[in-house]
């Protein structure tokens, strides 16, 4: 057990909320909407879960702030009131125990699955690459109405979520979802205002903040999700991600969350984001350097996601002053609760493994980080316990029926 605990102290943030522990559930995927976008009890009951393990910060995963540009089948869309009454008991279901929830705000941008949507919208019209066009289509251009449109959303999700209870909201601008395509040199290729320079590439998360902040005021906490890097050619960089970082901090941004690559160049997944060196494998996070040239530019709180092990480690990495907040995500999937033991500074018996197929094809997308975890977030919520055992084959193929039936069904509501 660690000589003092870490992550068991509190951290006030710069609103002024605070948060119970240093402990925070990272987003992943849920998918346990309808298939017309309305949230469920399922999610009540996951969120329930995990706000009893004793988590400071719960973030949900991908909540869409548009109807028509999902990000897969069984997303929550929160673009008008209509569905008060539940997101104030899934609210209620971390915040009634003492946990921070903060809804992930997104739009997916081109990274949406073909046929979904009645069409997919992107900075620029750049196709995905060769061996991934069968599963995703190539984007329009958006026009300047529809970029003004979507930032117009952004705000107004947040503010519901706010009426709703939620503790704060945090901007989806990593993984390679909108925000990060419009950042990214590679898919915005754009000569306007919204393009061109790396300052004009950042002016549509910028005007997302501002806009978010406009509606939901000083006091109501605003964190952002964002990429170290790409790690694709001629795509976002470390450089372009500090200067980034700095111009939303110079806003008043209450969080930056750390993390990084897209669909097409996944950097959490699979072991497709190997350390060079021993010396920073022992180190657990993979973006702990980013993080500590983050800290030697800005104080605003660090959340750092990836990698984490033990709660060694964790402690290890909070002493250093790098990040003041660990983000845990696939292990909060396999063992729901882990932070009760991490909080006592012991760790968790399950280990977080690559999820692998044995289709080259599939294993290289990165995608099973999303289903073979989402089945294990559907047993939670269901009041059941996960597979940390469960084939990535057999969850692959299972996952890939559900997909392609939800796609139909999506569509069939819209009709």
């Amino acid at each position: 057990m660690p000589e003092t605990n870490l992550l068991a102290q509190p951290l006030r943030l710069p609103n002024g909320s605070v948060l119970r522990n240093r402990l925070a559930k990272s987003s992943m995927s849920e998918t346990l909407a309808t298939y017309d976008n309305h949230a469920t009890e399922k999610l009540i009951g996951l969120y329930g879960r995990w706000a009893a393990s004793g988590a400071g910060l719960l973030l949900t995963g991908n909540v869409m702030i548009d109807r028509r540009a999902l990000g897969e089948p069984g997303n929550v869309v929160i673009e008008d009131e209509a569905d008060l009454p539940i997101l104030r008991q899934w609210a209620r279901a971390a915040t009634g125990q003492g946990a921070a929830l903060w809804v992930q705000l997104n739009h997916p941008g081109k990274q949406s699955p073909k046929g979904l949507n009645a069409s997919n919208l992107a900075p620029s019209a750049v196709p995905f690459r060769e061996d991934m066009a069968a599963f995703f289509e190539t984007p329009r251009e958006a026009t300047s109405a529809e970029i003004h449109d979507i930032i117009r959303r952004f705000g107004e999700s947040a503010a519901i979520c706010k009426k709703a209870g939620f503790s704060g909201v945090e901007i989806h601008g990593a993984h390679g979802y909108l925000i990060s395509q419009f950042l990214s040199p590679h898919h915005n290729l754009r000569t306007d205002e919204w393009g061109g320079s790396p300052e004009n590439r950042r002016r549509f998360v910028m005007e997302v903040y501002h806009e978010i902040r406009r509606r939901v005021g000083a006091d109501f906490p605003v964190g952002i999700k964002l990429n170290s890097a790409d790690f694709q050619r001629g795509g976002f960089t470390e450089e372009e991600s500090m200067a980034t970082i700095v111009a939303l901090v110079e806003a008043g941004i209450d969080l930056i969350e750390i993390s990084g690559g897209t669909y097409e160049a996944p950097a959490m997944s699979g072991g497709f984001h190997k350390p060079q060196k021993a010396s920073t494998a022992a180190r657990e996070a993979y973006f702990l350097e980013f993080a500590e040239k983050v800290r030697a530019a800005v104080k605003v709180p660090l959340m750092v996601t990836g990698g984490f092990r033990t709660a060694d480690g964790m402690n290890a990495a909070l002493r250093s002053g790098a990040l003041d907040i660990v983000g845990l995500a696939r292990l909060m999937a396999i063992d729901p609760d882990a932070p009760a033991a991490l909080l006592q500074g012991r760790d968790s018996p399950y280990s977080v493994r690559a999820i692998t197929t044995g289709i080259k094809a599939v294993d290289r997308m990165g995608v099973m980080e999303i289903l073979w975890y989402s089945r294990q977030l559907a047993r939670i919520a269901k009041g059941g316990n996960p597979r940390p055992g469960e084939s990535g084959l057999m969850a692959f193929l299972k996952s890939l029926l559900k997909s392609q039936w939800g796609t139909y069904r999506t569509k069939r509501m819209r009709a």
